[in-house]
């Protein structure tokens, strides 16, 4: 046969491109499978581990001062029974997987209410929260560590510096609760008590949602602002910005049409990155600022040893980090086309 024409080489090259991006998306899909389940795995044995039974902690509501020697032996037998707790762990291990997939997630122990109707309820609020952070961090961030570049070592860029390492070292806990005695202690505010649905009060809703939003968002805005700076300087170092600047293009159009964009890159993978921490990470947020959110809920779940909600919330949690880092790659390969799998 003779040579193939250049048409249907460039046709076979797309053909394989396309090919190897379809394997790699099925492949990281089943590696996401095998991790998910490793994780479901041990989440069931590790709640398992602790010694309290949480069949007498449904029978007492908690209450530690009683002991098991004062509670009918038949009525604590009856309720493991109920609970399933009575069948061998892989059995156990078996019917929860079971239920998972066919979205049979049971109900509370405590609350006895179904754990997908919960769910519904404090899901907007983690979502409208992670919405709000990561747009703050972004708006802070990526401006910030563009200014910290074009103006390095001079008093913008140190102010600023010190500005994102604090942002770095201080802990999310800590600068809630400044922001709360701070509040009390000069403006006589608290955080509401009761929550606002944004259909109901956007005003109140939007209030309630923005300080919790602007701590989460001030220590993973300067994430992306380091970052930002980092990769800013690199590629204004490089030899096609010099060439811009000599060409005579505005100032604007460099920094703008070729440093930023290709200095955003990494920053997409932090954010990515960083939006799955933020919805996982809620608990410490959701528990000060008294948001009835996922992380509140999960919180409350391992303290009463309620084990429906803390598997079924950790495995959607994690089923949420692995695909936020699937996409998180998939978006890093269309942003930038010399990168191939």
């Amino acid at each position: 046969m003779g040579p193939i024409p250049a048409p249907l080489q460039r046709l076979r090259c797309a053909s394989d491109g396309e090919c190897a991006v379809q394997t790699y998306i099925i492949n990281r899909l089943i590696q996401g499978v095998f991790t998910l389940g490793f994780v479901t795995l041990c989440i069931f044995l590790l709640i398992r581990v602790g010694p309290a039974d949480p069949a007498l902690m449904v029978i007492t509501q908690g209450d530690e001062t009683i002991k098991p020697e004062d509670v009918d032996q038949l009525q604590l037998e009856r309720v493991r029974v109920g609970l399933g707790l009575d069948k061998p762990l892989p059995i156990q291990y078996l019917v929860w997987i079971k239920d998972i997939v066919t979205m049979k997630w049971g109900v509370s122990f405590y609350t006895q209410r179904p754990i997908l109707e919960e769910l519904a309820e404090r899901v907007p609020v983690t979502l409208q929260l992670g919405i709000y952070t990561v747009g703050l961090s972004v708006i802070m961030g990526i401006p910030l560590g563009i200014i910290m570049a074009l103006r390095q070592d001079t008093w913008i860029d140190y102010v600023s510096r010190i500005f994102s390492l604090a942002g770095l070292s201080l802990p999310s806990f800590w600068t809630a609760t400044l922001v709360i005695a701070f509040g009390v202690y000069f403006f006589n505010w608290s955080p509401r008590l009761e929550y606002a649905h944004p259909w109901d009060d956007p005003y109140t809703n939007m209030v309630m949602l923005f300080w919790p939003a602007a701590v989460i968002g001030y220590s993973t805005g300067a994430v992306k602002a380091r970052m930002m700076r980092s990769t800013m300087l690199e590629v204004l170092r490089q030899d096609y910005i010099r060439t811009a600047h000599a060409k005579g293009l505005r100032y604007f159009v460099v920094v703008y049409r070729h440093a930023m964009k290709n200095a955003l890159l990494p920053v997409v993978t932090v954010i990515g990155i960083s939006v799955a921490v933020i919805i996982g990470g809620s608990v410490i947020s959701e528990t000060i600022f008294q948001l009835p959110g996922v992380g509140v809920y999960l919180l409350k779940g391992m303290n009463q040893r309620d084990y429906p909600v803390v598997q079924n919330v950790v495995t959607i949690l994690s089923a949420w980090i692995i695909l936020s880092n699937l996409l998180v790659d998939i978006l890093y390969g269309w942003l930038d086309p010399r990168i191939r799998y």
